[in-house]
């Protein structure tokens, strides 16, 4: 076996874990910025074993520079959903935030009653 038969190629900023749902990037995340060990990111992802988490790792030392500019690009395109997402709220998020203002101005208004009353 091939260590690139673990992968399926859906695109250039697309690798994903052949018979699972799971890009490379959740794994390396994981392993890179958050000290996962081989172990700890198996049990994490239940349709994920030892030996796909192995193999993602070794297919990133194998080819370290792809896999840096491919991480990078992923977490810049994270940054920038979050960014349109500040920007544009979903209008469910904008509705909880009005609820909440208005409760928050009715609380204000009730401290200052008691206050003076």
């Amino acid at each position: 076996m091939q260590l690139e038969d673990y992968f399926n190629f859906l695109a250039s900023d697309d690798i994903r874990l052949k018979g699972t749902r799971i890009g490379i990037e959740t794994i390396l995340f994981d392993y890179l910025f958050r000290a996962g060990t081989p172990e700890e990111i198996a049990k994490t992802y239940p349709s994920l074993n030892l030996e796909q988490v192995y193999a993602t790792i070794l297919y990133y030392l194998h080819n370290k520079e792809t896999i840096d500019a491919y991480m990078t690009d992923w977490l810049n395109w994270i940054e920038q959903m979050r960014e349109n997402q500040r920007l544009n709220p979903p209008m469910i998020i904008e509705k909880l935030r009005k609820q909440r203002d208005e409760k928050n101005a009715a609380s204000t208004i009730n401290e200052h009653q008691v206050s003076y009353g």
